[in-house]
């Protein structure tokens, strides 16, 4: 019996083993590269997108490290491996790099899905949801719109209707490569954050505008313990369009003087070229005053109320340029999940 078994294992151990000598088997995945960038014309898509989405009066889609890269990955396989064979469609992956070989739709099932690649390939929490383009010649990228557009499958992406509708996505993907282009939309948030364009590193992180505190009082913030701090006040409530209350938040500010009258500025005008932080809209303009109210209170004292038509927005802060509001939503976003820009 005990001959038996060394044979089987013996058996076992010569038909794994050539698996890790040909590559065919990989245990870690490797990390987002430093280096990875999108392109211009990838970012230009994606400004696509969201001034699409715009003229219909949809929030924009946060840019996504983590789906940039798995589209990247995706399109590249596409061009130089063709998956999209026989029963497999374009979102198949190959059998020739690190992932899993996929045919799509016909290994699709409940234990295994295409959409689960962002999480097999990155660092992504959640699953991602694809559409594709294809050209004979290079992609010519003022057609890609207009083509998903008119089909309802993949305008229902865009738009966030059909299969869609009432889904909101936190982050999306974009790759161009030779004959195809494709987007990834998530609804979870990428921890990775944004990648950035080609040419352009990244800047020196902006951090976030905090009100005017003392040195002392920074250094002595600084030095608290865990269990000395005081807890931190919060705001009571954030109140949504259907009178209900949210989870209270903690704010990324320390307190002002509470004592203070707050005046809340309400501006029905919007600054051109001007970029908005908002955490909360749909108010009536008596809950978004006392929001705001609350919120100046807590130390964001450059909160204002921006008012147009029926709709009452709160803003927290406003920038000049789009690489410091995006640099700051990361942050914010920790604090008000839902946070986003208006321009």
């Amino acid at each position: 019996m005990k001959s038996k078994s060394k044979e089987l294992l013996i058996f076992l151990f010569s038909f794994v083993y050539p698996l890790f000598l040909t590559g065919q088997q990989v245990n870690q995945l490797p990390a987002i590269p430093s280096t990875f960038c999108i392109s211009q014309v990838e970012m230009k898509l994606f400004n696509l997108i969201n001034e699409y989405r715009k003229e219909f009066k949809l929030p924009p889609i946060p840019l996504s490290m983590s789906l940039c890269f798995v589209a990247s990955t995706h399109v590249k396989d596409l061009y130089a491996n063709h998956p999209d064979k026989g029963s497999c469609n374009f979102h198949s992956w190959s059998n020739k790099g690190f992932w899993k070989p996929f045919c799509y739709p016909s290994d699709e099932n409940k234990k295994n899905s295409v959409w689960d690649k962002p999480k097999e390939i990155c660092n992504y929490p959640g699953k991602g949801y694809e559409i594709v383009y294809w050209e004979n010649n290079p992609v010519t990228l003022d057609s890609i719109i207009p083509f998903w557009s008119s089909i309802e499958y993949f305008n229902s992406f865009l738009m966030n209707t059909g299969k869609w509708q009432g889904k909101k996505w936190n982050a999306i993907g974009i790759s161009v490569y030779q004959n195809y282009a494709a987007a990834w939309f998530g609804e979870l948030p990428d921890p990775e954050g944004i990648p950035y364009v080609c040419g352009n590193p990244p800047e020196k992180k902006v951090e976030v505008p905090i009100p005017p505190l003392e040195a002392s009082k920074k250094m002595e913030a600084l030095k608290q313990t865990e269990s000395d701090k005081k807890p931190a006040s919060t705001i009571d409530t954030l109140v949504n369009k259907s009178g209900k209350s949210k989870k209270p938040v903690k704010p990324l500010v320390k307190p002002v003087d509470t004592t203070r009258a707050s005046i809340v500025p309400v501006v029905s005008h919007l600054v051109v070229h001007k970029y908005y932080i908002i955490v909360n809209s749909q108010l009536t303009i008596a809950e978004a005053k006392k929001v705001a109210e609350r919120l100046i209170k807590e130390g964001y004292t450059e909160t204002k109320i921006l008012k147009k038509d029926t709709k009452n927005r709160i803003s927290i802060y406003e920038f000049d340029n789009k690489v410091e509001a995006d640099s700051v939503l990361h942050v914010v976003r920790k604090i008000f999940n839902d946070a986003w820009i208006l321009k």
